[in-house]
């Protein structure tokens, strides 16, 4: 919301000497986010004047046109005389009276004006558009044209209001009373402790049976509508300079004095409008839900499918507006370029429920100024004065006539009330206010307070987002000052520091980024889509999402159960930046849904919970456990004058999640295995004990391309809970002993389908507690040496003791021992 400084003073007696900086620190203590302060026509300087246009000589001979005007300025030259100047523009005549600037001004952005030779004239000066003016836009496109009446040789400057200074607001979700000039004056007058001249108080007419006919058929949607005539407009009337210098000023075109005048008052009182042009509204406005196959083409051009859960503007026809978001074409008011223009208009001022408004314009993706602040909150209140501060400035700008009907149907509502504890702020904040100081508080945003010990509170009709006790406790709050909120650390008691669950998953990111992965935390948000992208099993339990009731996007409603889409989604990104070697991590939680699901507990704010009511809470969560995933692709190790290099495959992701679990005091046994992304025969399960913890390898080809992803990519992903609590972490001293190795290789011939595991296995176990290592160091498969269907695994196994020197027949023993066992369990035959 921008917000002119000029205009906010016409309801608060700002003090002459703030600036838009002052007052943006004082709303900023209050608790709005305003973001920055634009000052309008800072680096402008004059002279900058009214001039009338006498003559106008086309000149020739030149790639685009070109004119050489003469205008009076009066004597803002200093002589009187006619000032001559160069233009290229085209959309004004002789006599027109436009905005001159003189030489030595300087325009907006630094630009210096003098006279200067040009298409073989001497230009004394520019006539100057809205643009070149920091006006904005003000849809001509070309040179300013004023009125008619407009004096010649008066300061521009003064007449456009082109210095001013603009505060630029973000107004969150819960403060709609903030999308009008209105509401902020009403935080400006708090902070600054003066009074408010609310523009809202207006003498309006009671509703008579003379208005127009407004038939509202659905009041829940609906509970207040307010129609107002205007008749005998001039076609010819245009909005006045002011009034589309405060609308430009506010981020908006001006368009027509009717449309004007609505964006105007919706503006300023926080009330959307909608003028309809009277001779094309065809019997009774109804307000419903619209029927199946309806369609409308709103004022955007656009013909729109309608929902049945739309709520629409009609008239005997159908609709003729989204209500709340868009009007229709065919009721649109008619600017008098285009013909006669509109003489007399219908004057909207409803009341919408904001759910429902809100679902519309996401519905249709269109959003709208009206949209905005109907889903924010808007005060059904003003809709009246609204009405009738529209109709004032429609008689006094177009010369129109107000017809005495007046219009209002209303649904029967009774003021919402709070009933609050005097002392609930003090026990929230921590500070003790005083029931005088509560009162007040509450008073100044606009409620009705009444009681000692316990107050009735209630609330004013332009604030729906005050609620309930706590709401009421912030307001309090705030506008005593966060910054008066005492700050106190907490005191952990001795002893306490990060769990083992944070020491381990930073032990595993460091790991990890040691190993040169790099970091890249996604958005636990995903679409139900992707499971079926993963080739999960339609029985899969990862396909058990948990789905939001207010997704931040609708093609992603639901939470994650695996890091990898998010991860997938990342190495795109970076690939298709020109990234290609690329090793990338995540630790995150995952979240599962529980078998039995609950509804959370609304946890009090004035006293700590207790343990059964935060264990109770905790049962209504979603399992939550820790996952971490890795994703490589391109060259995992670089090409150089060094050797060639070679690129990321399935066994540098196993590699990774070792490297996790050695972390965790977990040992991993790695076997062959098959699920979802990967591909069947690149695919290793991890597993503690008889646990599967996770999978790594290369990924499926159908995965590669559903995603986008380099070929032949590899992944890991595996369960750093489980892990966590299988293992034993307590940093162990490493063994060293001063008696030497003893190496024997072993090469086993054993089945292709042997998991080198297993092999691996029964070496360790029979090979007893003289084996310190051992380490597979060649594959060989040959048909015609080995046998059909064998292949030879060859071994590198270190055996020493601790208190002595080793001999030949003891590590031969030792070796025998292994490869004994080996062939019992495995079916390993010593190579020849």
């Amino acid at each position: 919301m921008r917000v002119p400084l000029s205009w906010l003073r016409e309801y608060v007696d700002l003090p002459a000497t703030e600036t838009g900086r002052d007052v943006q620190a004082k709303l900023i203590s209050a608790g709005l986010e305003v973001e920055s302060v634009e000052h309008l026509g800072a680096d402008l300087k004059g002279p900058l004047v009214v001039g009338q246009v006498l003559t106008i000589e086309e000149l020739e001979g030149f790639k685009k046109p070109i004119r050489f005007c003469t205008v009076d300025v009066g004597q803002a030259n200093g002589t009187g005389e006619p000032q001559e100047i160069v233009c290229g523009a085209r959309n004004f005549a002789v006599g027109d009276k436009v905005v001159v600037v003189l030489p030595g001004a300087t325009l907006p952005g630094g630009f210096s004006i003098s006279a200067r030779k040009t298409y073989g004239r001497t230009s004394h000066g520019m006539i100057c558009s809205s643009d070149e003016l920091g006006m904005g836009d003000d849809g001509t496109k070309g040179i300013i044209v004023l009125p008619p009446e407009t004096e010649v040789g008066k300061d521009a400057i003064e007449l456009l209001e082109l210095v001013d200074e603009v505060l630029d607001i973000a107004v969150t979700a819960n403060r709609g009373d903030c999308l009008s000039i209105r509401g902020v004056a009403r935080e400006a007058a708090i902070a600054y402790g003066l009074p408010l001249r609310d523009p809202a108080l207006l003498d309006v007419p009671g509703p008579n049976a003379y208005g127009y006919p407004v038939q509202v058929s659905d009041p829940l949607g609906c509970d207040r509508f307010t129609a107002r005539t205007v008749t005998g407009l001039s076609p010819e009337a245009r909005s006045p300079i002011w009034l589309q210098r405060r609308l430009q000023k506010v981020g908006m075109r001006p368009i027509s004095l009717a449309v004007d005048v609505t964006n105007y008052v919706m503006t300023e009182l926080g009330q959307p409008l909608h003028a309809y042009d009277r001779s094309l509204v065809q019997g009774t406005i109804g307000v419903r839900r619209a029927e199946e196959g309806e369609q409308i083409e709103t004022l955007d051009g656009v013909t729109r499918k309608l929902h049945t859960e739309d709520l629409v503007i009609t008239d005997e026809r159908g609709p003729i507006g989204l209500a709340g978001v868009m009007g229709g074409a065919n009721t649109e008011i008619a600017d008098h370029t285009e013909g006669e223009g509109t003489t007399d208009v219908v004057i909207e001022a409803a009341h919408f429920d904001p759910v429902s408004i809100a679902r519309t314009a996401r519905r249709h993706k269109l959003s709208s100024e009206a949209s905005r602040r109907f889903e924010r909150g808007v005060d059904p209140q003003a809709a009246a004065a609204a009405a009738q501060r529209t109709v004032d400035l429609l008689v006094l700008l177009a010369g129109g006539t107000a017809e005495a009907g007046v219009t209002e149907v209303v649904a029967p509502s009774a003021p919402h009330t709070i009933s609050v504890p005097a002392d609930h702020p003090d026990k929230v904040a921590g500070v003790t206010y005083g029931r005088e100081t509560v009162v007040r508080r509450l008073q100044e945003v606009g409620c009705d307070v009444y009681g000692q010990d316990e107050l009735i509170v209630t609330v004013p009709s332009w604030r729906p987002d005050l609620q309930e006790i706590n709401d009421l406790a912030e307001e309090v709050i705030r506008l005593e000052g966060y910054e008066n909120l005492p700050s106190t650390l907490p005191k952990p008691p001795a002893g306490r520091g990060l769990t083992h669950r944070q020491r381990l998953h930073r032990r595993a990111g460091r790991v990890l980024a040691g190993a040169g992965y790099v970091e890249a935390p996604n958005y636990p948000f995903v679409g139900e889509q992707v499971f079926d992208q993963l080739l999960l099993d339609a029985d899969d339990p990862k396909r058990r999402v948990v789905r939001l009731t207010n997704p931040l996007n609708d093609e992603e409603p639901a939470l994650r159960t695996s890091l990898l889409p998010g991860l997938f989604g990342a190495l795109r990104r970076n690939d298709g930046r020109g990234s290609h070697d690329l090793a990338l991590f995540e630790t995150g939680l995952v979240f599962l849904p529980r078998p039995e699901q609950r509804v959370a507990a609304v946890l009090p704010v004035d006293r700590r919970p207790t343990d059964e009511e935060i264990a109770e809470l905790d049962a209504a969560l979603p399992e939550q456990p820790r996952h971490v995933a890795v994703v490589l692709a391109g060259a995992r190790e670089q090409a150089g004058w060094w050797g060639k290099g070679r690129p990321a495959d399935w066994a540098d992701a196993v590699e990774a999640g070792r490297l996790v679990a050695r972390e965790a005091g977990v040992e991993l046994t790695v076997r062959g295995g098959q699920y979802g992304p990967w591909h069947p025969g690149r695919c290793a399960e991890l597993v503690v004990g008889d646990t599967v913890v996770g999978h790594a390898g290369e990924l499926h080809p159908r995965v590669v391309k559903a995603f986008g992803l380099p070929a032949r990519t590899c992944a890991m992903e595996l369960n750093l809970d489980v892990l966590e609590a299988a293992g034993d972490d307590t940093p162990q001293a490493p063994a060293i002993s001063t008696f030497p190795v003893a190496t024997q290789d072993v090469a086993l011939v054993v089945d292709k389908f042997v998991p080198h595991a297993e092999v691996e296995a029964a070496l360790r176990a029979g090979a007893g507690e003289l084996l310190e290592g051992i380490r597979l160091f060649d594959v060989y498969e040959n048909e015609e040496q080995l046998g059909d269907g064998k292949k030879s695994l060859a071994y590198a196994l270190r055996f020493r003791a601790g208190d002595r020197t080793l001999t030949v027949d003891e590590a031969s023993a030792a070796r025998d021992a292994a490869v004994a066992l080996a062939g019992e369990r495995t079916g390993a035959v010593l190579r020849a």
